[in-house]
């Protein structure tokens, strides 16, 4: 699972973000790792894994929502705007790196098969 870590966090998390006005999910999705990432998705690869809800991470008091999706991208991955610093977590392997809480306690279980379904930490 491709993670990322924006300038000032200790924390990794999934890349995207915040919808413009009227923009759907896949939409925002593809446009976020462009800006993000300098690449793209294929849109026809795109699989819902669920809608999920924690704690911010970079912003005490705040509570992150999130749609997540699987997805196969096509270019080379790079840092690009605030992001810092990209990893690959193997998925059946331990994990040193200080992750988000919506990563660890529900992204990182449902991809793992461990529980499917939006889910509030």
């Amino acid at each position: 699972m491709l993670l990322v870590r924006k300038a000032g966090s200790r924390a990794f998390m999934q890349p995207g973000g915040k919808p413009e006005a009227g923009e759907q999910e896949l939409v925002t999705l593809a446009r976020e790792i462009q800006e993000e990432l300098g690449c793209r998705i294929k849109a026809e690869s795109a699989r819902f894994i669920g809608r999920f809800s924690a704690p911010a991470v970079n912003e005490p008091g705040y509570v992150v929502e999130a749609s997540v999706y699987m997805v196969q991208t096509q270019g080379t991955l790079r840092p690009e705007r605030e992001i810092e610093e990209i990893a690959w977590l193997e998925l059946d392997s331990p994990c040193a790196l200080v992750l988000a809480p919506l990563t660890e306690h529900l992204i990182l279980p449902a991809v793992r098969g461990e529980g499917l379904g939006g889910q509030s930490a």
